[in-house]
């Protein structure tokens, strides 16, 4: 199956050099190009993207407001954002994940890095680690929320499903969470995945930023 992707980026020559890349891959197509996040958002009204290829720092609308803009109204399925970046800032990352970014990576990375990353998100997951999530919040806790939400979504977990979901937050891995949960490991990664279907999450790293704003996680514990 061929991966659409749509690149954001105010630097047309940042485009260019990208869409080289990814349309040297027989498995990625680049359907369309973006200066800026308003002008994304117009774009993805239009095309069906899989993965947005998101800078961050852009005029009239910056990557982490139009990351957010795009998450949160498509509730159908928005297509799973890639941030890159050139500073590499905490700051900068936090505000893409809690933006809803799926991945989060420097602009300098190697080629073979970024297509590894675009195939990782479009697939559903993640390309930045559970644990740096964590202690990304950690460091952000006055941004995060202040105590439970009360989110009704949380009723529906099961015992079971919570307590998995409080060793996601921890940033263990499905190997390190059968070991401590004494269950085989596909069956946690069954757990996980009803976890993210009842919570409506895209993937682990927003599974832990759930985890901390719902008040399930208390930031520095």
């Amino acid at each position: 199956m061929t991966i659409r992707v749509v690149i954001v980026d105010d630097q047309a020559l940042v485009r260019a050099g990208f869409r080289m890349v990814l349309d040297s891959q027989p498995d990625l197509e680049v359907i369309g190009e973006a200066i800026d996040g308003a002008d994304a958002l117009r774009l993805l009204d239009r095309v069906e993207a899989d993965v947005v290829v998101m800078d961050i720092r852009m005029p009239t609308m910056d990557g982490v407001e139009a990351t957010r803009r795009l998450c949160a109204g498509r509730p159908a399925g928005p297509p799973r954002v890639l941030v890159l970046t050139t500073f590499d800032t905490e700051a900068d990352a936090f505000a893409a994940l809690r933006a809803g970014a799926s991945g989060f990576l420097l602009k300098n990375v190697p080629p073979e890095e970024l297509l590894a990353a675009i195939r990782v998100v479009a697939q559903g997951d993640s390309v930045v680690a559970p644990s740096i999530t964590r202690r990304l919040l950690d460091r952000f806790a006055d941004q995060l929320g202040a105590g439970p939400t009360g989110d009704p979504r949380l009723a529906e977990l099961t015992e079971r499903e919570r307590e998995i979901l409080l060793l996601v937050a921890q940033g263990l891995s499905n190997g390190e969470i059968a070991a401590q949960a004494h269950v085989a490991e596909a069956t946690v990664k069954t757990h996980v995945g009803r976890i993210l279907a009842k919570l409506q999450l895209r993937d682990r790293v927003q599974a832990v930023v759930y985890a901390y704003e719902s008040g399930l996680v208390v930031p520095g514990a």
